[in-house]
């Protein structure tokens, strides 16, 4: 039957051509054959390009290169390159290499398709080869060079490639420079950005939606909001991909609110949020620790029926982590049918800052028996769980996993991990000797730990010792300072306390004040240690005095040796009550409904006083306290708190 319509050239009526166009582009190839095969249309070489592109399997399209072999079509360059991107496409690259070589008169787009799909395939190197050998290279193979190195991170040579089009007096439209900004933003390179700026708006192309957006995430990455933004206020029209650059952007350079604010906005004017816009709304709750507002954003992530996608429920669990919500979280998480890499990482992480060690370890075994392979990424939530949860045996033991078993090159923070295992179980020598023979450089954190460890082990001359590293390290770090300052005061060293609060203003250090935060209605209230300017202020200040004569009936006795020794003891007990979670707590005591946990916020460590106060203040109300501090959460309930003591 085929040789028969293989010898009716160019038969086929119009509307016969038309149909086979329509049914090929609806992907219903088997419908198009049957109806070439009643047309006897099959010599007519530009169909072909038609029927192989919407062909998915390389048995068929094996048999439609035959047919177009037999009727002379494949010797047609237009329907070769078509047949080469289709073999290419379905990932059979000996044939496609073999058909590139054997293609007429081979031109631009027979190269460009080749190695598009190196570069699709990831194979830089085989696409490099062939970008080298050609005889001649149009926008689109640059294009597709400076793309995929920016894909692939080696953005220094995706810059360099692009500074060599230019230099062969090519000029790149929207696509190249799309990636181009990509690259830039990559490397954080807003220099050579600009240039590319001057460049886009000498060519008018900064009206551009996908350039426009594409310059506006450059200068975000780069920590230029403002100048981001007032690329995008020049588009004709905000869509939701130059949407999601504002918010990102606003996000990733610390203004959560401003991100959330737009979010509301874009969502006021009719734009649609998609997966990306909720994945960065919500990671801006997550920042705020503002409760209410990330409940909105998760039940619009409902409706808009984005709520099961991976990215936005592993945001979804981290934000209700932040929250001190841990039970929303496994609600999320447990949601979710399959294994996925990035979700467990997430929950395991999210155990890890409440302090729940074992069900880390326990849902990390789950993972494994799932058939997931863990990453550095999931090896460090692990190792966090385990530090904050004091599992010093399972902590090693993962550890070893890591670099035995899966041959995972440990980061600086897999260490100091270690390193605060080692800290809690008082083996403060052997902690320091693996910060000293560990391959990657020290970071100020990890001698911070070790610092840490000190003060509690009550190794004060370790810790002179080691304060030394930290500031050497990072002199303009006043939590260095100020750690060293409670060392020495815990030992009533006040000369040397004095000393240190000398340095500080040497170097112009200052400590940064206490600030908490609690959620009432929607809205975050904000307390500043010794602040009192809050409208319920007398009310707050009764509640916090009979709250305190109430602790201080189970034994609570304020630890003045964080207080400056200079001051008389009423006035430093004053100054202890006044630390701003304390604050923070009785507003919450006055305000939220009986039963109902509290939940405080705070951007610094939690202070010896505070700890011991709300442990006990937990025990006379019998209500649960959980207060997020910079590392860890601390859930106060019944006298006891979570993270037994060690933060």
């Amino acid at each position: 039957m085929a040789r028969q319509a293989l010898k009716k050239l160019g038969t086929g009526p119009p509307d016969a051509r038309e149909e086979i166009i329509r049914l090929c582009s609806r992907g219903r190839l088997e419908d198009a054959l049957h109806h070439r095969f009643r047309e006897g249309l099959w010599s007519e070489p530009n169909l072909f390009s038609h029927l192989f592109r919407a062909c998915r399997s390389i048995p068929l399209l094996r048999q439609l290169h035959a047919f177009a072999a037999t009727s002379g079509a494949a010797a047609d360059r237009f329907t070769a390159n078509h047949l080469l991107l289709a073999y290419a496409d379905l990932g059979d690259f000996p044939t496609a290499h073999n058909l590139f070589e054997r293609i007429p008169k081979r031109n631009v787009m027979s190269w460009n398709i080749l190695i598009g799909s190196y570069i699709k395939n990831g194979d830089l190197e085989n696409a490099r080869k062939l970008f080298d050998e050609m005889p001649a290279r149009n926008v689109a193979t640059w294009n597709a060079m400076v793309a995929g190195l920016t894909n692939s991170g080696l953005n220094e040579e995706s810059l360099g490639f692009f500074f060599a089009m230019r230099r062969e007096g090519m000029q790149p439209d929207e696509f190249g420079l799309g990636s181009l900004f990509r690259c830039c933003a990559g490397l954080r390179d807003v220099v050579s950005g600009r240039q590319v700026h001057a460049y886009v708006v000498r060519t008018g192309l900064d009206k551009d939606m996908c350039v426009g957006s594409s310059l506006a995430h450059m200068y975000m990455r780069c920590g230029f909001l403002e100048e981001g933004e007032a690329v995008l206020q020049v588009l004709p029209s905000l869509n939701i991909v130059s949407c999601n650059t504002i918010i990102a952007g606003r996000t990733q350079n610390g203004d959560s609110e401003g991100a959330f604010e737009f979010f509301c906005m874009m969502r006021g004017v009719g734009v649609e949020a998609n997966a990306v816009t909720f994945v960065s709304a919500i990671s801006s709750c997550s920042d705020l620790a503002a409760l209410a507002q990330g409940q909105q954003v998760h039940a619009q992530a409902i409706k808009a029926g984005v709520d099961k996608v991976v990215p936005v429920m592993s945001s979804l669990v981290h934000m209700y982590s932040r929250c001190g919500c841990l039970s929303d979280s496994e609600r999320v998480f447990f949601g979710y049918s399959g294994t996925d890499l990035v979700l467990c990482s997430a929950m395991i992480s999210a155990y890890g800052f409440h302090g729940h060690g074992q069900k880390a370890v326990d849902l990390f075994k789950q993972m494994m028996a799932g058939g997931a392979e863990p990453n550095g990424i999931t090896f460090l939530t692990l190792l966090y769980a385990c530090s904050h949860s004091g599992l010093k045996d399972e902590g090693m033991d993962c550890f070893e996993l890591m670099t035995k078993t899966y041959g995972l090159q440990p980061s600086v923070k897999h260490y100091t991990c270690i390193v605060d295992l080692l800290g809690r179980s008082g083996r403060l020598n052997e902690a320091e000797a693996l910060i000293l023979s560990m391959p990657v450089r020290p970071d100020g954190v990890i001698w911070k730990t070790l610092l840490s460890a000190c003060k509690i082990q009550k190794k004060f001359d370790m810790a002179e010792r080691i304060a030394g590293r930290v500031i050497e390290l990072d002199p303009h770090d006043s939590a260095s300072y100020v750690l060293l300052s409670n060392i020495r005061a815990t030992s009533s060293r006040w000369e040397d306390v004095s000393t240190v609060r000398k340095t500080m203003r040497k170097h112009n250090v200052r400590k940064e004040p206490g600030v908490s935060w609690v959620e009432f209605k929607g809205q975050v209230h904000q307390f500043c240690t010794g602040d009192k300017s809050h409208t319920r202020q007398r009310e707050i200040d009764e509640c916090l005095e009979e709250m305190m004569a109430k602790i201080r009936q189970y034994g609570y006795a304020p630890d003045m040796s964080m207080v400056f020794h200079d001051m008389e003891d009423e006035e430093k007990e004053v100054s202890l009550a006044y630390h701003s979670e304390k604050l923070a707590i009785a507003f919450a005591f006055l305000s939220l409904p009986e039963g109902v946990p509290i939940r405080i916020m705070k951007n610094l460590r939690v202070c010896d006083d505070c700890h011991i106060a709300i442990k006990l203040m937990s025990k006379v109300t019998g209500r649960e306290i959980v207060v997020r501090d910079v590392s860890r959460f601390h859930h106060f309930k019944d006298g006891k708190c979570s993270c037994g003591d060690y933060w």
